[in-house]
């Protein structure tokens, strides 16, 4: 072996190891049992960066460890690779998506094969492949065929700059999830999922959901939004015509002083004669930052009271939710509260405070509106409300309930806040959408024999207009499939996160050969096996679009009886971000760290100015770069770093010092094999037995045989405790302390030391893995270390013989004394008490109280 450590050399000799032998492959084995590990698949933007690096570290260890404990381990990677990017570089560069695409692939595989990560090639997936993509249309008639799928006219998000359509979920703050323009709405034909259908059972299965962080669960509850409510209906003045309405709080029905209705309900356009007044309105549907009303000219009587109430149209309600009309309560809802003030309408309390509730109620609480300057929008006590005046809200909510529904105008429902899913998007680079448009025939879905529908690749990227597709004649134009007739191809393509929906399953065909045609029991027997995903690893950003989609999915895959599991993914790790201190220059703005020279802006030698530690990103310029540190450092310190700095589940702080420190240690280790080559090149296998029984054991040998035990169980327990990788790397920088200042004397301690070294390998391997080949190919073990059994600790070796006891009295240590592990308190206690540095200070004082914290210290208040 070399004496100097040389990471580029070591690391190309194990990758090209690893994939000369196949080592990582894996078999589907019903004998065996599995796990499944799997960190969320990249976007193919180009080059990876330090939180794919963080991410995919986690990942590789959990897969390594769970191998070496004998699971059947299956550890896939593939490319999200549909998406707005490759097309806006089309637009950009002038060059197609797909081999934008396909070079970004072929360089990020390089960058991801450099970390040495254990995965299954063979089980590889790339989205934008028509073999991948075939099945997303496969899908598509499945649930087109069930209802699952249907199109329809409606308002839909509307990003302006990426000029295509999004999901509820994809509108952030009002913004694009993208490029964060503002969203409008826009009334297109689209298709739709039917994912509420599921929403009930999406619902409920939250609360089984034990293994995902309840933060990840509690978002995904908010989102879908259950809510029991009253529908009630409200009986327009001199027409034949009700408008029904959806509220959570009847106890204010009463309340109510005008309703209003979206923009795009039914009734608008009959009820509004100003057909442009309307027209602006819908320009501005959704906009929540400007609430904009248009009164219709009639009203409404409310079913409560039988008062009559002015209908408005209203920018802010939402066809979406509930029926697309609302009873608006000023008193009790500030949003009516701003609008009622903004045109003028009455204001009406019936709940009020159960500290100071009002006999009577009224406007403005008996004295007029302006007597509140806000609505009260908590539970209290009704007022105001005739025969249910003195009722609590709750008791009311029911009651009223009651009373509409025996007067026949209304009954007690169940909304959901979460909408169905519009997957029509009007780019390019995307799944074509199977359907077919006949003027005989009308929707017509292409026959599952003509899978996949193919892109074409005369297709013109300008970045304007609708979608792409519609310009290529050669796809639009077809044939019918049931009257052969011209007819013409929808030219829409599918969201992208119809791809993330399903690829876990994907990866459960052996050698990536996807085919759901094939039997159910042959499908059960192969998918079933694998799925769930044990622990699926991922950004928490996710976690009401692509984790949501997923369960949605699942379950449908579940009921076309392709698989048994409803859910997706056992357990769900969100890992922190990586997070880097800023720099910038008054002249030249942000800088890289590399334009930082002693403080000093290298391009114009000003001070540079130290910012926040913030995520890295591009914009700001904290970022890392993965090449660089691998160049300098190699893959083990990047990967070991990376795992060391913080819990997987919180943010990582960079830390130069912090490289610099994981590459010493792993260069301290490489040198202790290194300066002891020769005593470590002796027969292994030495069972435990021997070691423990062997009568010329020193003293010094047994510490280290009890620490390498204990060290064994502690990177275990770590490991298995929610996966806490910088506890499990601190307790290996202790042994290798301890390894580093041992002196073997006799035969038997040589035996021990190699034990120690080998065990510390085995331990650190998962971490950092070439270098772990490396030392152990160097000390005459036959093959990989991978496919050695993670070692075992012996509870009776591992326990203390002494521990260090501390004596503190009124706070302050006083002593410390080794005393034999296993005393009781009492025995602990009398030891305290008998130290002659404790006598000396206790000494005709009264003892007040001795507290105990067992294995560590004694605190004697005097």
């Amino acid at each position: 072996m070399d004496e100097r450590y040389d990471p580029q050399k070591v690391e190309l000799k194990w990758q090209k190891y690893w994939a000369e032998k196949n080592i990582f492959k894996t078999d589907t084995d019903p004998s065996k049992k599995k796990f499944y590990c799997l960190e969320m698949f990249p976007y193919p933007s180009g080059k990876i960066h330090m939180g794919h690096v963080r991410n995919y570290a986690i990942g590789d260890v959990i897969a390594r460890y769970k191998r070496m404990r004998g699971f059947n381990v299956i550890h896939p990677m593939g490319w999200d690779a549909f998406g707005m990017p490759a097309e806006n570089a089309a637009i950009k560069e002038d060059i197609h998506p797909a081999k934008w695409t396909y070079e970004n692939i072929a360089y990020m595989k390089k960058q991801l094969n450099q970390l040495g990560l254990s995965y299954d090639g063979e089980r590889e997936v790339t989205t934008c492949s028509p073999d991948y993509y075939k099945w997303n249309q496969w899908f598509f008639l499945k649930m087109y065929e069930k209802g699952l799928a249907y199109r329809k006219s409606s308002f839909v998000n509307w990003c302006p700059s990426c000029m295509t359509v999004l999901a509820n979920e994809q509108v952030i703050d009002g913004g694009c999830w993208r490029c964060d323009t503002a969203v409008i709405k826009k009334e297109l034909e689209q298709w739709f999922f039917r994912i509420t259908q599921y929403a009930e059972d999406l619902l409920k299965a939250c609360d089984e959901l034990k293994g995902w962080p309840e933060k990840v669960v509690l978002m995904q509850k908010n989102w879908i939004g259950k809510s029991e409510g009253l529908e009630a209906d409200f009986k327009i003045q001199g027409l034949d015509e009700s408008i029904r309405i959806f509220t959570t709080r009847a106890d204010t029905l009463l309340g109510a002083t005008f309703v209003c209705l979206a923009p795009t309900h039914s009734l608008s356009e009959k009820l509004v004669a100003d057909k442009e007044a309307l027209k602006k309105i819908k320009e501005l549907y959704g906009k929540e930052d400007e609430k904009i009303g248009l009164f219709t000219g009639h009203y409404a009587i409310n079913p409560a009271n039988d008062e009559k109430i002015p209908i408005y149209i209203a920018n802010f309600v939402l066809m979406e939710y509930g029926t697309g009309a609302i009873m608006s309560v000023p008193a009790h809802d500030q949003r009516d509260f701003d609008f009622a003030k903004k045109y003028d309408l009455p204001i009406k309390v019936v709940i009020a405070p159960l500290s100071q509730p009002s006999p009577s109620g009224g406007e403005g609480e008996g004295g007029g509106e302006s007597a509140i300057s806000q609505a009260f929008e908590e539970d209290g006590m009704l007022v105001g409300s005739g025969s249910f005046t003195g009722l609590k809200s709750a008791e009311a909510r029911v009651e009223i309930a009651k009373f509409i529904e025996d007067k026949g105008l209304g009954k007690r429902v169940i909304n959901y806040k979460l909408r169905d899913w519009g997957i029509s998007r009007q780019r390019y680079w995307g799944t074509p959408i199977p359907i077919i448009y006949c003027d005989k025939c009308g929707v017509v879905p292409v026959p599952e024999n003509e899978l996949p529908v193919i892109l074409p690749e005369d297709v013109k990227f300008t970045g304007t207009g609708g979608s792409p597709l519609a310009e290529s004649e050669k796809f639009v134009n077809t044939n019918c499939p049931k009257c052969k007739g011209k007819a013409r191809r929808e030219t829409d393509t599918m969201d992208t996160f119809v791809d993330s929906s399903w690829y876990f399953i994907a990866y459960c065909f052996d050698k990536g050969k996807i085919d759901f045609d094939s039997s159910l029991s042959t499908l059960n027997s192969q998918l079933g096996y694998w799925m769930p995903v044990d622990q699926y690893i991922g950004g928490v950003e996710h976690a009401v679009l692509h984790l949501l989609y997923s369960r949605f999915f699942t379950r449908v895959i579940k009921d076309l009886g392709i698989i048994n599991s409803p859910e997706p993914f056992t357990n769900l790790l969100t890992q922190g971000m990586v997070c880097k201190e800023t720099l910038k220059c008054s002249d030249h703005g942000w800088l890289f760290p590399e334009d930082v020279k002693d403080e000093k802006c290298v391009k114009c030698g000003k001070a540079g100015e130290r910012g926040r530690v913030e995520k890295m990103s591009k914009s700001k310029k904290n970022v890392v770069d993965p090449d660089h540190l691998i160049n300098k450092y190699g893959a083990d310190t990047s990967r070991l770093f990376s795992l060391f700095a913080a819990p997987p589940e919180r943010d990582l702080e960079w830390s130069d010092q912090g490289v610099e420190g994981a590459y010493r240690f792993l260069n301290r280790i490489w040198g202790i094999v290194y300066k002891n080559r020769n005593a470590l090149c002796v027969k292994r296998n030495m069972l435990k037995e021997d070691i423990f029984h062997a009568s010329r054991i020193t003293d010094h040998a047994s510490r280290l045989l009890r620490k390498t035990h204990q060290t064994i169980k502690r990177v275990t327990n770590d490991i298995e405790r929610e996966y806490h990788f910088n506890t499990a790397i601190a307790a290996l920088m202790e042994l290798v302390n301890d390894i580093s200042s041992f002196e073997p004397e006799s035969e038997e301690d040589r035996k021990i030391f190699r034990f120690s070294i080998e065990t510390l390998l085995l331990l650190l391997s998962p971490f950092s893995p070439h270098i772990t080949e490396e030392l152990w190919e160097s000390m005459d073990s036959k093959n990989s270390i991978f496919e050695q059994q993670w070692p075992f600790w012996d509870e009776n070796i591992a326990r203390e013989e002494e521990i260090e006891l501390v004596i503190q009295i009124n706070g302050k240590v006083k002593a410390k004394l080794l005393i034999p592990a296993g005393l009781s308190d009492e025995q602990i206690k009398q030891k305290a008490l008998d130290e002659p540095k404790t006598q000396e200070t206790i000494s005709g004082k009264a003892l007040k109280k001795v507290f105990i914290v067992k294995g560590k210290l004694v605190n004697i208040v005097i």
